[in-house]
């Protein structure tokens, strides 16, 4: 269950975000936000499973380090202000689509879809929308894919191959470098209550019929 515990640390990490406050407060990070954020990952796990039967089981596999990656920022504060997780087939970094799940001190972001595609990637799911484009409209403008998360998100590309501009007219989304939802909630809402588990396993569950659309171009 996430406290209010939770939230006051991260509040009080994004006032202090320095390596000597986050080993002063190690014990709060371990007790208060690590290990009740892991045990909601193992709730979610088996129902998860349900919906992709090949994310790996273990929750640690899921939890991506508190560490913020400085080397290619100016930003060089050392920690993350949230606790975030993947689940995808083949583990959190695939390149294959799955669900994500983040929680701060104010917010739940939870959805899922396909963050990072590069290359040769990014044209074969274009390939795979503009061959099956009314079953990708289907499923982007479902009404339980509506409800959760208005639309469909990713930066849009300023110029696409020829190949698939036809495909324009059908769903602009064709021209997408991302295919993914996201879906924000308050925290507040949340603390101290198991409601937290149903309401994330609703998101996945909207998000399923895109990561297994998606899927099918891997």
């Amino acid at each position: 269950m996430i406290t209010e515990n939770y939230s006051v640390f991260f509040q009080e990490l994004e006032k202090n975000n320095s390596k000597e406050w986050f080993h002063g407060h190690k014990k709060e990070y371990e007790n208060d936000v690590k290990k009740p954020f892991l045990k909601l990952l193992e709730a979610l796990i088996p129902e998860l499973l349900k919906l992709e039967p090949t994310i790996p089981t273990n929750p640690k596999d899921a939890l991506f380090i508190i560490n913020r990656d400085i080397r290619f920022t100016k930003d060089k504060t050392p920690y993350n202000t949230l606790l975030k997780a993947g689940f995808s087939p083949g583990g959190k970094k695939s390149k294959l689509p799955g669900f994500y799940l983040a929680i701060s001190a104010d917010s739940i972001h939870v959805g899922g879809g396909l963050f990072n595609l590069k290359g040769t990637d990014l044209k074969t799911v274009r390939t795979l929308i503009s061959e099956n484009t009314d079953e990708f409209k289907t499923v982007v403008n479902s009404k339980l894919f509506v409800s959760s998360f208005q639309s469909l998100k990713g930066e849009q590309a300023k110029r696409l191959d020829k190949t698939f501009q036809p495909v324009i007219e059908k769903t602009s989304y064709i021209a997408n470098k991302q295919f993914y939802a996201m879906q924000e909630l308050p925290l507040i809402d949340f603390i101290n209550t198991d409601k937290i588990f149903d309401t994330i396993l609703c998101s996945f569950k909207a998000i399923n019929p895109l990561n297994q659309f998606l899927k099918q171009a891997f």
